[in-house]
């Protein structure tokens, strides 16, 4: 089993910026958790990240060889329809993930574009939504089908 992690725009700086919001750990000790916790699950974790909205649905086009996706797009949720329609356009399961209560921030946050085609939605636990979707669209693609 083959799961893609993408980070959008400014994640490379989780630990770094606003760490009321965002938290203390590293985008780096995050990766490493998670592709921790895939070995020990059996998954192949691929992780990505670009503050480039071209790259990320370019990797997303390229997901031929890719199970399912974590998506954590940051701010791109809320104003991307190329984003929307690059997950829309793939058959395979996604879960969209953000570190914040994105519905308990500025007004522009409160709304996802991307949630609507993906398969499901974490937000507001903190780093922890990684290491919860790992375990929700690894259940997913154990027990049923594709998207």
């Amino acid at each position: 089993m083959k799961i893609l992690l993408i980070n959008g725009p400014n994640l490379n700086l989780i630990g770094k910026r606003n760490s009321k919001i965002y938290g203390k750990k590293s985008i780096e000790q995050i990766n490493k958790a998670l592709k921790t916790k895939a070995e020990r699950m059996g998954i192949e974790l691929e992780i990505f990240q670009s503050n480039h909205e071209g790259a990320i649905i370019d990797r997303i086009h390229e997901t031929n060889d890719i199970d399912g996706i974590i998506i954590n797009p940051g701010a791109l949720a809320h104003y991307s329809y190329s984003l929307r329609d690059a997950i829309e356009a793939i058959k395979i399961p996604v879960i969209e993930i953000h570190i914040s209560n994105i519905f308990s921030r500025e007004d522009f946050r409160s709304r996802s574009l991307t949630a609507p085609v993906c398969k499901g939605f974490l937000a507001g636990f903190g780093w922890r939504v990684y290491t919860f979707a790992l375990d929700i669209i690894f259940q997913i693609l154990k027990d049923g089908p594709k998207k």
